[in-house]
């Protein structure tokens, strides 16, 4: 209860959020995680969604308290040249997300019903386009639509790791025991991009205005209410995101199996768990990239007008997006690659999302009686010295 209100109307923003973190592009680096590493690479997952649960929850408390989002206050208090530079950092980020997510959905009706990938990115433009379209009844129907397709992704899962019968040991022993490899590093700062995603800063300070309320005192109940509902969501999609992995591991790892798409994944799945896997696998990825296309979408939307300041129209950044998926399936690229390096990338820009928000929500001036306490604003700080190391360690491999 939410002083004598209901808590359910003040639920749903982080469910929208989640679906970032269950993306395709989670698909990739989660199934080549597992195929390549057993379940050795689990704690990964677990310390990402540690730091977003965090991270989540000072973006929503961001836009709770300031009434403005994230994108908005960077603009409004950093020196221009900065806001630009960040602008350009999250645009880059946003572009990444929705060309694995859009890329994830075609995949997912290419292998469900057989058609040429090209003609599939046009149908995923399509659906995307119609749940956008659910605006026209209120925010809430794009919520419900969205829970709708994560609760395929949930019991799709559920179902896969049913058939694998895991070495739950083993699996507790890659959650609790950390451990990294040069080979592993690559695949481990891409499930990190995967999971900690800079759009998703983004787009929670914007979605949590919809459960605004005018008086700052409900307001401090109401950013109690979005930590449960970040709390709910995001430990789904770390469920979500340690089943792929799960799955991957019992699947492929055990049998010494070389995965190098998610094409190769569904395939494999026919003769080693039967064609019911299969199946589901290929519905729950569609569901996953038609999802996290729409917030992918969303999210581009509120960077934009947030840091330039304009009005743009939802349907427009759509279309805009829907290019680089194009261009990259009619030059015929490899998409899975193409899935783990977008993965990567956003790990790269990772720390320029995470350092303005830990000073935002650390200023009294900016968040008033929501500022954060010194606990918290060292959590954060721990949080972003983590990711920037992590992506020291990939560079310099990446130089060596």
């Amino acid at each position: 209860m939410l002083r004598g209100r209901p808590l359910a109307p003040y639920l749903g923003p982080a469910f929208l959020v989640s679906v970032g973190y269950m993306d395709p592009g989670n698909w990739a680096t989660d199934i080549a995680g597992g195929a390549r590493f057993g379940y050795s690479l689990l704690w990964v997952l677990l310390l990402a969604n540690l730091m977003a649960l965090l991270l989540q929850y000072l973006s929503a408390k961001l836009g709770l308290s300031t009434g403005l989002t994230y994108p908005q206050l960077c603009r409004a208090a950093l020196p221009r040249p900065i806001s630009i530079f960040l602008w350009l950092t999250a645009e880059a980020a946003a572009m990444a997300t929705d060309l694995a997510e859009f890329l994830g959905a075609a995949l997912g009706f290419y292998l469900l019903l057989h058609v040429p990938m090209l003609p599939a990115a046009l149908m995923t433009a399509l659906a995307v386009l119609g749940i956008l379209a659910l605006y026209r009844f209120g925010f809430r129907a794009v919520e419900f639509a969205i829970l709708g397709l994560v609760a395929v992704i949930g019991l799709a899962y559920v179902f896969e790791v049913s058939l694998v019968n895991p070495d739950w040991l083993a699996v507790a022993d890659g959650v609790f025991t950390p451990r990294l490899s040069g080979d592993s590093l690559v695949i481990a700062m891409g499930m990190l991009g995967a999971t900690v995603m800079p759009h998703n800063l983004y787009l929670h300070s914007g979605v949590i205005l919809t459960r605004r309320h005018s008086d700052p005192g409900v307001n401090t109940q109401v950013s109690r209410a979005a930590l449960i509902d970040s709390a709910l969501a995001l430990n789904l999609a770390w469920l979500v995101n340690s089943a792929m992995v799960v799955m991957a591991a019992g699947t492929f790892f055990v049998h010494g199996l070389a995965i190098d798409s998610i094409e190769a994944a569904h395939e494999t799945l026919s003769p080693l768990l039967g064609q019911a896997a299969a199946v589901v696998f290929a519905v729950a990825l569609l569901a996953s990239g038609l999802s996290s296309s729409t917030t992918a979408t969303l999210a581009g939307q509120i960077i934009i007008e947030g840091f330039l300041n304009v009005r743009f129209a939802l349907l427009l950044r759509r279309l805009i997006t829907v290019i680089p998926a194009i261009v990259v399936l009619a030059l015929g690229l490899d998409a899975y690659s193409i899935l783990i390096a977008s993965q990567v990338a956003l790990s790269v820009q990772l720390p320029f999302a995470i350092l303005p928000l830990v000073w935002l929500t650390a200023r009294k001036d900016v968040m008033g009686q929501q500022v954060n306490n010194r606990l918290t604003t060292a959590l954060a700080s721990l949080a972003a010295a983590i990711v920037i190391g992590l992506n020291v360690l990939l560079l310099a491999r990446v130089a060596g």
